[in-house]
């Protein structure tokens, strides 16, 4: 979920000091609060930055990647004055994104984030399932090319891995709430820096070996097999990848010093350690493999051996996003079934515990939540490609929970003057970013019919 407020109160001793808002006093510090940042942002996005290299080249790639972390550290600061309301250092709490927005913008606007933010959890869902499935059946055809020789094909359809997945997510949803997830989300950050890392040591050692490959100051050239219109939705396409690779939630913090000066502290280290390792990430992946760098570098079989460390690097993707699956989804879990047994009260269906042994089932949410992950299966079936549904994920997450409503509630918040000089140009940079999200929309929505298109011309010729 793109930067949502999350300072959840963190649990202790019946003798802890309380804060002024009657709750348990939250012990987040400076680092831990960097360290959240960082380990939130590492994921599923540092697999395509060599390809969105490949397609923007040294130049507008490097330079996509600090301006889009540019805006995303200037927005937390926005976000970092909005914890509070109508204050900063004195006002009441905001526990959540949406509580935030409702406190600075009111009740239509808190509606358009709810809309906005439940949206973007379910296309990431879907997201996970694709590129969990890849690296499942990366798995597999590494092993075919190890056994048989790089030239066979090895070719695997990914629907079985899709279902694989998917009953393992059915499994999991049955957790009751978000609060007992804290181990998967433990493990979930160490698959997610154990395989970039990989990713990392695979290029050097690739580069090592074969060298320097064809890169070049503005990507893939423009010629028979990269048309001019080819290259621009191309462009587009890995703009929304890059903003897909900059998401996370800020951490609970202690309120002295003030939440938002130490909350502007972490996201300066955070988001300035988490471009390097990106930078890192997609100058070495693009080295590797120049104007030819696959989609998903671990997927994409730039390397073949060693190919235990390249299985395993898949195997950490796939634990990864088994978790990051149950992250996203369990607040849109947690709000259909609260609003369900509002509207429904007296429904058993919906309200009933049932006892089996130790473990409570619940009949509703055993049936909706196993409804849910089918149908995000059906649509990863339909639509199984990485690079477009990532970069569309990206495009429609970025303006409106990175920059608009940072912008918007900061201007309710400081009362910063209509018309005037700052309100101006924060209202050029939100409709510049606006534009951008747009076309990295437009691209990967374009990506995505190519590619069922050729998807079905290539099932259709076997």
């Amino acid at each position: 979920m793109q930067k949502q407020l999350s300072f959840s109160v963190e649990k202790g001793d019946a003798n802890e000091q309380y804060d002024d808002d009657g709750k348990i006093r939250r012990t987040g510090t400076l680092m831990s609060a960097s360290a959240h940042i960082i380990t939130a942002v590492i994921g599923s996005g540092v697999l395509s930055l060599a390809w969105c290299y490949g397609q923007l080249g040294w130049i507008a790639g490097t330079a996509s990647l600090i301006i889009f972390a540019v805006i995303t550290w200037f927005t937390c600061l926005l976000l970092s004055d909005c914890y509070r309301s109508p204050d900063p250092v004195t006002g009441t709490r905001n526990y959540n994104y949406m509580q935030a927005v409702k406190a600075n913008l009111g009740g239509l606007q808190y509606k358009f984030c709810g809309i906005a933010q439940y949206g973007i959890l379910i296309g990431a869902t879907i997201g996970y399932t694709i590129t969990a499935a890849i690296s499942m059946a990366a798995i597999n055809r590494s092993n075919c090319f190890h056994k048989n020789g790089h030239h066979e094909g090895c070719h695997t359809l990914n629907n079985s891995y899709l279902l694989i997945f998917a009953l393992i997510e059915i499994v999991l949803s049955q957790i009751p709430n978000f609060h007992k997830l804290s181990l998967i989300s433990i493990v979930a950050t160490i698959m997610s820096f154990t395989y970039a890392t990989i990713g990392i040591a695979l290029s050097i050692a690739k580069i090592a070996e074969d060298g320097h490959q064809r890169t070049s100051l503005t990507g893939i050239p423009v010629g028979k097999d990269m048309p001019s219109a080819e290259k621009m939705w191309s462009t587009f396409s890995a703009i929304g990848d890059i903003a897909f690779a900059y998401s996370f939630c800020p951490d609970t913090l202690r309120s002295s010093p003030p939440e938002n000066k130490v909350m502007k502290r972490a996201s300066t280290v955070g988001v300035s350690a988490s471009t390097l390792f990106y930078m890192i990430c997609g100058t070495l992946g693009y080295a590797a493999f120049g104007n030819d760098a696959p989609g998903n570098y671990l997927t994409g079989f730039g390397f073949y051996e060693p190919f235990w460390l390249i299985d395993f690097g898949n195997l950490c993707i796939v634990i990864h996003l088994l978790g990051a699956y149950q992250v996203f989804i369990q607040p849109f879990f947690a709000f259909v079934e609260n609003w369900s047994k509002e509207k429904w009260p007296q429904n058993k269906f919906i309200t009933r515990e049932h006892s089996l042994g130790k473990v409570k089932i619940n009949i509703f949410r055993l049936t909706w939540r196993s409804v849910y992950v089918v149908l995000a299966t059906l649509v990863a079936m339909i639509f199984p490609f990485f690079n477009s549904f990532l970069g569309l994920i990206g495009a429609t997450t970025f303006w409106p929970l990175t920059v608009y409503f940072p912008i918007e509630m900061y201007i309710s918040q400081a009362k910063i003057q209509k018309n005037s000089f700052t309100w101006i140009w924060m209202k050029v940079l939100s409709l510049a970013c606006l534009i951008v999200s747009l076309v990295a929309a437009a691209g990967s929505i374009r990506g995505l019919v190519v590619s069922v298109e050729s998807f079905k011309l290539f099932h259709s010729m076997s």
